[in-house]
């Protein structure tokens, strides 16, 4: 199945969230294009399918989540909120715990989140670098860095459990083959729901960090 519009998208985000919570990711799609005219949180040209390129993009990572939430969700460099946002909307019982550096980035979370009562969301601010390790449930991470470095500063997070969870555009397969040897078996590229030229590269398992 590919989402291909405005309509497709809000629909399949209907029926995979609670009435109440797919209101308050209209409120959310509201503020982040009013915000937009203030900051560059998104490309200017996609604000008009806001709900496909964003928000049914970052929705449809919970098709490969793991259902039982002992731990939380980290997504990295969470930038406007995607993915983490909107998986913390959905799934209000699930702990999502964003990762953004960037100062007006992090005044905007922290408003969206205290202004549309998100509960289970916790915002740190801070270099990736100098957050302290957890073990994450999941980790995301959309635009953030190729695929290699990204996992050489995450791996910390990884537990045998943790789900692998990185959007990537048409270099997603050749990310993968760029990978040390031994790492390349974790990890496999689904296509996307939102970009038939996308793909979106799933892993499983713990990553032993460099020394």
């Amino acid at each position: 199945m590919l989402l291909t519009n405005e309509e497709e998208a809000r629909y399949f985000i209907a029926a995979n969230c609670e009435g109440a919570d797919y209101k308050r990711l209209e409120d959310f799609a509201e503020r982040l294009v009013l915000e937009n005219e203030n900051q560059n949180l998104i490309a200017h040209s996609t604000t008009a399918t806001v709900w496909l390129r964003h928000l049914a993009d970052s929705a449809q990572l919970l098709s490969w989540a793991t259902p039982e939430r002992k731990m939380p969700w980290l997504d990295l460099g969470t930038g406007a909120g995607f993915p983490g946002i909107v998986i913390a909307i959905m799934r209000p019982a699930w702990e999502v715990v964003l990762v953004e550096s960037r100062g007006l980035r992090i005044r905007w979370l922290t408003e969206v989140v205290e202004c549309l009562s998100i509960e289970n969301v916790r915002i740190v601010g801070a270099d990736i670098r100098n957050v302290p390790s957890f073990p994450a449930a999941t980790i995301s991470a959309r635009a953030f860095a190729p695929l290699a470095r990204l996992i050489a500063l995450a791996a910390r997070f990884s537990t045998n459990e943790t789900m692998w969870l990185l959007p990537k555009g048409r270099s997603a397969a050749q990310e993968i083959e760029m990978l040390p040897t031994p790492l390349q078996p974790m990890f496999h590229v689904k296509p996307s729901l939102t970009d038939r030229l996308a793909g979106i590269i799933i892993g499983h398992g713990r990553i032993k960090p460099v020394q």
